[in-house]
């Protein structure tokens, strides 16, 4: 497994869609494409989804890659991998980081989470997720308050990777 996406930031998109991609994400990103040289300009899929989804979500190409290979797993003609064919390949934009460590998001996706003057980034693990600032703050920070307060004040979330086998090892 690749180096992983920490952190978060509010960063400002201007009228034609660009967007500067944090610089810790932007590392992460250069290390995840097997084709970028150092400091180059590298490639990452956007997955924008269905109309459920309320945020774009940028994977990697060693990310995305493993998620193809899944798929490609999949019996051929189900409707499980047709679906998932749908979500990652038709509903997703290729694209790649410019030479001044921006995005350019097309209008479609703008529009797709109404994404104006500002956008949100949040690491999640082996993908980044953008977001319009507000829906984030409704939808996401709105579950995570309510988890947490639904458990004890001195609770310590980090139980629950107790007995958690790391991916790829034989646990213990």
């Amino acid at each position: 497994m690749g180096r992983r996406f920490r952190g978060e930031g509010h960063h400002k998109v201007d009228t034609k869609g660009r967007v500067t991609i944090p610089a810790s994400f932007r590392r992460v990103l250069e290390a995840g494409d097997p084709s970028c040289n150092p400091g180059g300009n590298p490639e990452l899929v956007i997955v924008y989804g269905d109309h459920r989804r309320s945020y774009l979500e940028c994977y990697t190409m060693e990310a995305i890659d493993e998620v193809d290979a899944k798929i490609d797993a999949m019996p051929r003609g189900s409707m499980e991998r047709k679906m998932l064919q749908r979500l990652f390949h038709g509903q997703s934009f290729p694209t790649n980081v410019d030479e001044t460590g921006r995005l350019v998001l097309p209008a479609k996706l703008r529009n797709k989470i109404g994404l104006e003057g500002e956008a949100f980034f949040i690491a999640a693990g082996d993908t980044f997720q953008i977001w319009k600032p507000e829906t984030y703050d409704t939808e996401e920070l709105a579950k995570t308050e309510a988890w947490l307060d639904d458990l004890p004040d001195d609770f310590d979330p980090l139980v629950y990777l107790d007995g958690a086998a790391p991916s790829g090892g034989s646990g213990g």
